[in-house]
């Protein structure tokens, strides 16, 4: 067995690498920074990286299974894709480009509510111990570092910013804040300002309660868990949208500044993946002890929370975020004298599009 460190401290897990110069972004001061050759380096990422890569280590030599996970190429494609974003913004309609990248911004935000998903003294839910795990770490500074980099800290802006800053530079300052409101509003989301009712949530997941006898905060801890691994694996679809809209400079203004800053944003979210994982992974190899005192094997408990989660995501969230698109296209269209061209041939260059009776199809079919 190899000698891995596997226990850090909360300050380790919030510390930085060393930089010489900060990452500004349309005057916005952006976490992280360059170093003296001008990499980017991801906040709080000087012992959290090591820490990540030796729980994964430790957790395969102990018990020799593999990571949960999805692989990315399952996933379906951006709505709008590059080809349908580019035919807005060449028809004189980027509006719903501008909300797209709103609306991600603002849920990037909202990642900063998983600092208050904890649940503490985790080990007496487990037969077998989790010291020196990503479990252990969760209250430790996996989760406060994760909660920073969404939404920010201090004078540092996090995601949320960072998206809005890539958003302005693309299309010169496209939304004053009352605009920004109202698209958010337009799309679902309220007034973008606020963050989910914590009370309503919990409400929610327990009346959609899967187990009686596992504690009802370690079921809805690991259910958010899920959720949120699976919205940070299915944003890697989106950042390669992003980046490769972003850097057309023949379209979009900042000569790829802004593809340059989504690169940085990306590179951020691989530790919220790594570490969700492994700490769902190292749940789903250990046996949990119920309420009852009954035992239950964790790879039923964590599968079928993943499987609602990944139907849930596949399903009902991707359909109200298409439809929603769908809604903002329609908006930026009306009044526009070539409406109906324009309509049908953003849906031609799709892969879905709505019929007559709302429903989504594939393109060919139609």
């Amino acid at each position: 067995m190899s000698n891995l460190q596997t226990t850090y401290t909360e300050a380790e897990l919030l510390a930085t690498d060393p930089i010489v110069e900060p990452l500004v972004v349309d005057g916005v001061r952006c976490h992280g920074g360059l170093d003296a050759d001008g990499r980017y380096h991801s906040p709080r990422t000087r012992f959290r990286t090591p820490a990540i890569a030796a729980w994964q280590r430790h957790h395969l030599e102990q018990l020799g299974t593999e990571l949960l996970d999805i692989p990315l190429e399952t996933w379906p494609e951006s709505y709008p894709n590059v080809a349908q974003a580019k035919f807005l913004i060449r028809a004189g309609v980027p509006g719903p480009v501008v909300t797209t990248l709103t609306r991600i911004g603002t849920v990037e935000g909202f990642g900063a509510m998983i600092r208050y998903a904890n649940v503490p003294d985790r080990q007496r839910f487990f037969d077998e111990p989790i010291d020196g795990t990503a479990l252990a770490h969760l209250d430790r500074g996996l989760f406060e570092a994760h909660a920073r980099d969404e939404a920010g800290w201090e004078e540092e802006a996090g995601h949320k910013q960072m998206w809005f800053a890539a958003r302005d530079v693309a299309f010169e300052r496209p939304a004053t804040e009352d605009e920004t409101a109202l698209m958010l509003e337009r799309i679902g989301i309220g007034s973008g300002g606020g963050v989910p009712d914590p009370e309503r949530v919990r409400a929610q997941m327990l009346e959609a309660r899967l187990f009686d006898d596992i504690d009802f905060g370690l079921e809805m801890l690991a259910q958010r868990m899920i959720n949120i691994l699976l919205i940070e694996i299915s944003a890697f679809h989106i950042f390669a949208w992003a980046e490769e809209l972003l850097s057309d400079s023949e379209l979009i203004a900042g000569d790829g500044e802004a593809a340059a800053l989504v690169s940085c944003i990306r590179q951020d979210e691989t530790p919220h993946v790594e570490y969700l994982k492994t700490a769902l992974t190292e749940m789903r190899d250990r046996t949990f002890i119920g309420e009852s005192g009954r035992r239950h094997a964790g790879a039923e408990v964590v599968g079928r929370l993943w499987e609602r989660g990944l139907a849930e995501s596949l399903g009902l969230r991707r359909e109200q975020n298409i439809r929603a698109t769908v809604r903002e296209v329609e908006f930026a269209l009306a009044g526009h004298p070539r409406r109906a061209d324009v309509l049908e041939e953003f849906h031609v260059l799709g892969s879905i599009r709505p019929n007559a009776d709302g429903a989504f199809g594939p393109v060919a079919s139609y």
